[in-house]
């Protein structure tokens, strides 16, 4: 995983995980891999990692049983309102990128029909 300066790591780890549970890596009711684990995985503090596990339990995404781990929320609803969010926040920023480079909405529109 690649690191940006523009948002902070552990957001940046929270929409990694996003992004897999979305993708079906990390199904319903299963387990993540530990902090340790995606600390060294991806080379950053193991407290960023609890930060970020800390942050989608907050935002009721994953569950902590004690002594056994993290694991997914089982809410196919929670999935499909993540991946409407992150496809509105991705949109969003194409488009906002987009127009700072002086092309209109109906030219990309005109583009992704041509591709």
């Amino acid at each position: 995983m690649q690191f940006n300066n523009k948002q902070p790591i552990y957001m940046q780890i929270i929409e990694y995980i996003i992004i897999d549970i979305i993708n079906g890596k990390y199904i319903d009711n299963n387990k993540l891999p530990s902090v340790r684990e995606i600390a060294l995985a991806l080379q950053v503090n193991p407290n960023t990692i609890q930060k970020a596990y800390t942050e989608l339990e907050s935002l009721d995404i994953i569950y902590t049983k004690r002594n056994s781990g993290s694991f997914v929320k089982d809410d196919n609803n929670l999935i499909n309102k993540l991946k409407k969010e992150l496809l509105d926040n991705k949109t969003k920023e194409y488009l906002d990128y987009m127009e700072k480079l002086g092309i209109n909405k109906e030219e990309i529109i005109n583009y992704i029909k041509e591709m």
